[in-house]
């Protein structure tokens, strides 16, 4: 029981670090200025908000906004009730039909996942790499994609939930529950107070480190968008979300039902450009 115990004070204390960090962070986050920019196309313009809690993509994406990196370049990969993606550089000038995405000039930087932003209709997001070449989920700012998604039901929606977090839940029950079963077992019998409290202690330690884990808990906020606007619940938590559409909704609806090749390019050439506001 004492190894046990030291696991949970070890377990007690991250959390409690990670808890200040974020506080901190968010606090930081609402005293700097709101940076927007302008995403004009050939079907319409979006106005974006930046988020400042995820200042490292924020930071990148309005500089290469600032080298005119995405000026020219395509929503290359659309895909209704899923995303738009676009600003590759190799998509700039494509002759039609050529396959696009694999831009040169790629900027690879740490992902920044913020619980309070998900992948709702309209957020900006950075796309990465799988994870079998890219372990770290390191995202790569020199393209990005906006969600289009769709709506979902609280039904399908813990059905999400229990894909994510029963494999977890799965693997710590192995980890504190199993180790001790013939203790539990001969306690149950010999000495019920002490069953209990083996009992409660391992619990414990498996919801400190279920809550640090990469689990799957939609909040209230986050079902009533993805059930109301929608959007795309499975990808939250895997890909940085850094901005969101709060003008021009309905020019990712005319993007997202453009006719498209076997490769998901649009038949239509749609080009972009991007400004600061």
């Amino acid at each position: 029981m004492g190894q046990t115990h030291n696991n949970s004070n070890i377990l007690k204390t991250w959390l409690v670090i990670s808890i200040i960090i974020l506080i901190t962070s968010h606090v930081n986050s609402q005293n700097e200025p709101v940076h927007h920019v302008l995403i004009e196309t050939n079907m319409g313009n979006m106005k974006i908000k930046l988020y400042n809690d995820t200042p490292n993509h924020r930071d990148n994406f309005l500089n290469l906004v600032s080298q005119k990196h995405f000026d020219g370049t395509l929503f290359y990969r659309v895909i209704e009730n899923f995303v738009i993606q676009g600003g590759s550089s190799d998509s700039r000038n494509a002759a039609p039909g050529r396959r696009i995405g694999y831009g040169s000039s790629t900027k690879i930087i740490s992902s920044e996942f913020v619980p309070d932003r998900f992948h709702k209709k309209g957020a900006l997001c950075a796309p990465r790499q799988p994870e079998d070449v890219n372990h770290f989920r390191m995202s790569d700012v020199s393209q990005f994609y906006i969600v289009h998604g769709r709506v979902f039901t609280h039904e399908e929606l813990d059905m999400l939930e229990r894909r994510v977090n029963n494999p977890i839940r799965r693997k710590l029950r192995e980890k504190y529950y199993d180790p001790h079963k013939e203790e539990l077992d001969r306690l149950r019998e010999e000495n019920p107070r002490g069953f209990n409290e083996l009992l409660r202690e391992i619990r414990s330690n498996i919801d400190i480190e279920f809550n640090l884990s990469d689990h799957l808990i939609y909040t209230e906020k986050q079902r009533e968008i993805y059930t109301t606007i929608g959007g795309l619940p499975d990808l939250d938590g895997d890909y940085t979300v850094f901005g969101e559409v709060i003008e021009g909704l309905d020019v990712i609806e005319k993007i997202a039902k453009l006719a498209t090749d076997d490769h998901d390019r649009p038949i239509q050439d749609v080009r972009i450009t991007i400004k600061k506001l």
